[in-house]
């Protein structure tokens, strides 16, 4: 029997158009999503979220956050939808365009993924939700971004900026 260990592959290989690693052994698709979570800070200090999974880094989704979901109204009513794909497109799960942009729920394909209560800030910026960047819209009413260092265990949450600015349409 023919050992395929990692000396037997080809030492050259290439993307193809669709972003996949091609060699004469095996062809690997790379689509990676930065995942966050989105919150809220109750009166009580405790935090209502929901898991937003594509491009959670500050300068897309924070950006979206600022300038779309800027009241407590508008961020309670994205929150109440539960878990999404993303916050803000016109992709539908059924393949189609909406003519306005919205979030992508998950509930909208038939799953059940229901908002998450945590008792305090701390709870909600646990490190074992292995989000990679997480939202809060404070009680103040201003939008705080942390960096999780999901892939750093050593590293505690720290509190980055979200750039200024709009997102270039078209970005996702």
């Amino acid at each position: 029997m023919r050992d395929h260990s990692h000396t037997d592959l080809p030492p050259l290989a290439r993307l193809n158009q669709t972003g996949a690693l091609v060699t004469s052994h095996f062809s690997i698709s790379f689509i990676m999503a930065t995942r966050a979570r989105i919150g809220i800070q109750l009166k009580d200090d405790s935090v209502l979220s929901v898991y937003h999974h594509w491009d959670g880094y500050p300068e897309w989704l924070g950006k979206q956050l600022m300038e779309h979901y800027n009241t407590r109204d508008k961020v309670t009513e994205l929150i109440d939808g539960g878990d999404m794909s993303v916050c803000y497109t016109k992709d539908r799960w059924d393949g189609k365009k909406s003519v306005n942009y919205g979030p992508q729920y998950y509930s909208l394909r038939g799953e059940d993924c229901p908002p998450r209560l945590d008792d305090n800030i701390f709870e909600y910026l646990d490190k074992d939700n292995n989000e990679e960047y997480a939202y809060v819209y404070t009680i103040h009413n201003k939008w705080v971004c942390y960096d999780m260092h999901s892939f750093d265990y050593r590293k505690q949450p720290e509190k980055v900026e979200i750039p200024a600015g709009k997102v270039k349409e078209g970005a996702i």
